[in-house]
């Protein structure tokens, strides 16, 4: 008989009780047995999120020491992620609080959720879930890939009842959904922010979620709307250019922290910011914006909003240009 969990994933939380499994300090990463309403994963990928692989990448080098080859970064990263799960049961970045999701193959279904989800044992999925609130288990790390934030690994992972997931689709490579599934949330939730004729600012255009944002809001604002990327290194500043959604290019630096002023800055009073980096500061983009006097309307980003599943892997079907470039980067 199956233990009966908790619908959030509280019955997993270690320390300290009583809070969720986000903001928990320790959770309980034991796959031997599942609880009645859990998902049991075999972990293939981990789509970490840009600003904690970022932050992870720049302590590997410091660790590593100045002149380190590549793969001793490598081996440097490798050694922060087995950290963080070994410290906390799940991979939440220590400094950043941030994580990512992932993409595996259902293993087992637990007996009280049998017959009620659309999923059975062998489907592959990715998780709409935070990584920093998922119970994980690292065996072993097999490929690292930088220059996307994908790892590789033997590994389970815990999904709640309450979990979102996704079902890879079949007509596109499972890699290339993964890391659009990774940011779904940011272009569904630029469709319901941007309106016909407003000009739209994207930092961070030429990054995975700017390029689907681009996408969206060039369609949103018409002709007579103006959308303005800024991108973060000249090769996604190029890479922008040449899909040709946005109508002026700049080149900026954002899945850094001390961006939200950037934000801030660019907007004019009553104007909408929507912060989506996982690198936002609340503290500094709220105290930020008293300090010079804007009266600009904040929106902290939900990776969440109905049916942005299947609103971003639309995108890549949509637009030959935008799929092109992800199946190159990602797939």
């Amino acid at each position: 008989m199956q233990k009966k969990g908790n619908k959030y994933g509280t019955h997993r939380v270690i320390e300290p009780k009583g809070v969720l499994p986000q903001p928990a300090n320790k959770l309980d990463n034991n796959m031997d047995e599942i609880w009645d309403n859990e998902i049991l994963i075999d972990v293939q990928t981990l789509n970490i999120d840009s600003a904690s692989f970022t932050d992870i990448h720049n302590y590997a080098k410091q660790q590593a020491g100045e002149g380190a080859s590549q793969e001793k970064i490598m081996e440097e990263v490798k050694k922060e992620m087995f950290l963080n799960v070994e410290l906390q049961g799940k991979h939440r970045n220590r400094r950043t609080g941030s994580g990512g999701m992932l993409l595996g193959k259902v293993e087992k279904i637990g007996d009280a959720l049998k017959g009620k989800i659309d999923l059975k044992e062998g489907d592959r999925i990715a998780t709409l879930v935070s990584l920093s609130l998922t119970p994980l288990r690292i065996d072993e790390i097999l490929e690292i890939r930088p220059e996307v934030d994908q790892v590789d690994i033997k590994g389970k992972a815990i999904l709640f009842e309450s979990g979102i997931y996704a079902k890879i689709p079949t007509d596109m490579p499972e890699k290339l959904a993964l890391s659009a599934l990774d940011v779904a949330g940011a272009p569904a939730q630029t469709a319901k922010l941007c309106q016909y004729g407003q000009t739209v600012v994207i930092l961070g255009a030429g990054g995975k979620s700017g390029m689907l944002c681009c996408y969206e809001a060039k369609k949103r604002v018409g002709v007579t709307g103006k959308v303005i990327g800024i991108a973060n290194s000249p090769k996604s500043t190029q890479r922008i250019k040449d899909l040709g959604f946005c109508d002026i290019v700049e080149s900026n630096c954002v899945n850094v922290p001390d961006q939200e002023m950037t934000a801030v800055l660019c907007t004019k009073d009553d104007g909408i910011v929507y912060f989506f980096s996982m690198a936002t500061s609340f503290t500094k983009a709220s105290l930020g914006a008293e300090g010079i006097g804007s009266d600009v309307n904040m929106i902290m980003g939900n990776g969440y909003t109905k049916g942005h599943a299947e609103f971003t892997l639309q995108e890549l079907r949509e637009s030959p240009e935008l799929r092109k470039i992800f199946e190159e980067l990602y797939a």
